[in-house]
This record gives structure tokens, sequence and C-alpha cells, in this order.
């Protein structure tokens, strides 16, 4: 899809700037998949949604992406550029995953929100995975064969769709302490919006004061234009 004009990104940021991160994430997938009906968007698979956004990322704000983590070991900040192409292909993802002679659905954004108040991860990732199961009554049943499927399971949707789950790859050179980090796209491209949106308004404030124009009008104008008259009223 093109760039986000300026009035639509700041009405991207109104609409989702009081909203909880999962449902930001839904606003910005069908921002980005404009095609989709709106009550696919909450079954659409992670990696889909993940996927959709980096493309919206990419053609607001380019391929390249500054970002930064901080070494567990030593607390070191570590300052890197993730390209696309350091990232795995986006692949269409499949209905089911089939282990062990059982049948899961990889997850979608309504499942992570049935479990937003889970205060323990290992009941998190059970009820994820008891939320994934495709008509196979017997895994709610039994929970020590839930429990031996667990981790296959799981290798097995992450090789469905690895965009569900994206981390990147660091090695500190402070201390030499190698791991990953985990890149939640649908956050980083929030906090972009949000950064993108204050400095128009800042832009429409300072334009307006000067030359008494209306947001619509100073939002219509394109970057250059609106750039040069920036630099005539500000000191």
């Amino acid at each position: 899809m093109p760039a986000l004009s300026a009035a639509q990104l700041l009405s991207v940021w109104e609409h989702g700037a009081r909203r909880h991160p999962l449902d930001r994430a839904l606003l910005l997938f069908a921002v980005a998949e404009p095609g989709l009906a709106p009550d696919a968007l909450a079954d659409a698979p992670l990696g889909a949604c993940n996927a959709a956004l980096m493309r919206l990322r990419r053609d607001c704000f380019g391929a390249a992406i500054p970002a930064w983590t901080d070494c567990p070991a030593c607390g070191e900040r570590m300052s890197f550029e993730l390209d696309l192409a350091q990232l795995p292909a986006m692949t269409p993802v499949p209905d089911v995953v089939e282990v062990e002679g059982h049948r899961f659905r990889c997850p979608g954004t309504r499942q992570l929100a049935a479990l937003a108040d889970c205060p323990d991860a290992d009941e998190a990732s059970r009820q994820l995975l008891l939320g994934c199961v495709a008509g196979d009554a017997r895994l709610t049943a039994d929970n020590a064969m839930l429990d031996q499927l667990l981790v296959h399971a799981e290798h097995a949707i992450e090789a469905a769709d690895p965009w569900a789950d994206l981390a990147v790859g660091y090695r500190c050179p402070a201390c030499g302490h190698a791991g990953e980090a985990a890149f939640d796209i649908a956050s980083y491209l929030w906090e972009e919006i949000e950064a993108h949106a204050s400095r128009l308004l800042d832009e429409v404030h300072l334009l307006a004061s000067s030359y008494g124009w209306r947001e619509e009008e100073i939002l219509a104008l394109g970057d250059v234009r609106r750039a040069a008259y920036l630099a005539r009223v500000t000191p």
C-alpha cells in the first residue's frame, strides 16, 4: 500500500491513542490490509498481522529499522539497524498444523486477547495451545497428553508461522554475551506513528499561528512545501 498521508497518519494516531496495544495492532492491521473483513483481522495468524505491519512500516518509513537493546549480562546498550533482508521470508501461513495426529491453528490476536490477564507464563502457554486446538476435545481433557505435546506443538507452530514471534540475534561488544531480543513490530510501528503525529501537531500549531491556516490546509501540503513554510516561520 502507499505511504500514509499526513492526514491519514494523524487519523490513525487519534483512533489508536487510547486503545489497548492488541487493539492498536488490529487497527494498524486494518490500515495495512484494507481488503480484509473486519471480523477476519483478529483470527488471522499473528505472523500475517506482523508481516502486514512490517510492509506498512516499510512503505511509510523505509526498510531500515534503527533499534537498540540492553545487554542482560552487563547492561551495555547496543544500537543496531535491522533490515527486512535479515528477517524470515514472508510466506503464507497454513490454516492448521498437524502434530502427532492432532491439529492446531496458528494463534491470532483473539487467542492472545483471551490470555491478557493470565499472570503465569507457563499457564498462558498451555491455555494458548488449548485455544489453538482444532476440533480435538481429547487434549482439553488429558493434561498429561497436552504437556507432552506442548513443546512439539510450539516448535511446529513456530516453523509454520515464523513471523508470529520475531526475535533479533545479538552479541554484546562489551562482554561477548550472545542472545536474542524480541522485536514487537506493532509496538515499534506505533511508537513511530506517535512520534510523527506529535511532530505534525507541532507543525500545524506553528503554521496555523503564523498564517491562520486550517489543519486540513496544512496537512494537505506536501512534505517539501510544508518544510519550506516552516523554515520561514521558525526562528
